[in-house]
């Protein structure tokens, strides 16, 4: 199902690219978060696109009234972020991305992440490894193996205090540390790729924001571990027997985690 999704991915970026080059209205949700009509263009394109290559069901966050009750019986299932980073989109600074995941019993099995302004596309398949496009050259992650210093990649639009607090902690152990800001999932696709060691998210996300990038992770030797207060940051790096987190929960809020 890759290359069908490549294809989804690279449609929704044609429509959503014209809009983006415009002045372009903003409206705002109940939570105060913004919507663009790139947002419902991306959101109908992938879910035709993907009722015509798979009968799963499919949740979005621009569609995610489904009831639990109905929910909690999906074997496998589709979980889209038509936009992933509308406020990068807003600003125009080129880090939204376009997110795809296949779950299966609550586990992102296979996942495309694009960002069309600068044209890097990351997908993976559970078993098959992690794949980077850049342009039109393919890469297998992770491709940088190691770091001149110890790299954090954080949210540009929401660092917590939180986060500050993990970071410093950090810093204690490090004698030389970088600090990246970047928007949307492009922060989990870092960490796979060998851009960045740690991404602390310390703050509120959904599920499908992680979803597609999380698998990516994985499949690049990385975790997306469950954030525990009592564990202390550097255990994180040195222990891959804790927690992950997992999808399709009640509450489609994710919990806090790290990703390394």
């Amino acid at each position: 199902m890759i290359e069908d999704l490549i294809k989804i991915v690279k449609k929704v970026s044609l429509e959503v690219l014209k809009i983006y080059n415009t002045d372009f209205d903003v409206e705002y949700k109940d939570d105060n978060s913004p919507l663009t009509k790139a947002d419902k263009i991306a959101n109908k394109i992938i879910i035709d696109g993907l009722k015509k290559i798979s009968p799963y069901p499919i949740l979005s966050e621009e569609e995610k009234t489904i009831p639990y009750q109905i929910r909690k019986n999906w074997d496998y299932f589709w979980m889209v972020d038509p936009i992933d980073g509308t406020k990068e989109f807003v600003k125009k600074n080129g880090e939204f991305t376009i997110n795809i995941a296949l779950i299966h019993k609550n586990r992102s099995i296979l996942g495309i992440v694009y960002a069309p302004v600068i044209d890097k596309l990351y997908y993976a398949q559970k078993g098959k490894g992690a794949y980077l496009i850049d342009g039109t050259v393919k890469y297998k992650l992770p491709i940088n193996s190691k770091l001149n210093n110890f790299t954090i990649v954080a949210s540009k639009s929401h660092l917590s205090n939180e986060t500050k607090e993990f970071i410093e902690n950090l810093k204690e152990k490090f004698i030389k540390i970088d600090l990246i800001s970047k928007g949307s999932s492009l922060k989990l696709c870092m960490v796979a790729q060998g851009l960045a060691n740690i991404y602390p998210r310390l703050a509120p996300t959904m599920e499908w924001d992680t979803a597609a990038a999380h698998i990516i992770v994985e499949e690049s030797g990385k975790k997306v571990y469950l954030y525990d207060k009592t564990i202390l940051p550097i255990d994180y790096i040195q222990d891959n027997s804790l927690k992950e987190i997992s999808y399709n929960k009640e509450n489609l809020r994710n919990p806090y985690f790290i990703v390394t």
